[in-house]
């Protein structure tokens, strides 16, 4: 997938994994009620940026991003210092 941002310093592009709109018990969550996961896909990195590579799922502070719509996609603008974690 071509990313059409390139990020500066040590910011990281990301996009949001798709939320579960279902339980484990078969019940259906309307999209206003469900907590968006703060688990993203790394889709490029910025050139001060050792740690953390594309294809890395990553977990972010959750008032920490700044969100950029192109097209029908949205991505999430991350600093570095608000990456948390890798997930295995």
């Amino acid at each position: 997938m071509s990313v059409p941002i390139q990020p500066l310093a040590d910011f990281v592009v990301a996009q949001q994994e798709e939320v579960e709109n279902k339980t484990a018990s078969g019940l259906y969550i309307p999209g206003g009620a469900q907590e968006k996961p703060k688990v993203a896909k790394v889709l490029a990195v910025g050139p001060a940026v050792r740690d953390i590579k594309v294809g890395d799922r990553i977990v972010y502070g959750g008032y920490s991003t700044t969100d950029v719509k192109m097209g029908k996609d949205t991505y999430l603008l991350i600093k570095l210092e608000n990456i948390y974690a890798t997930v295995k």
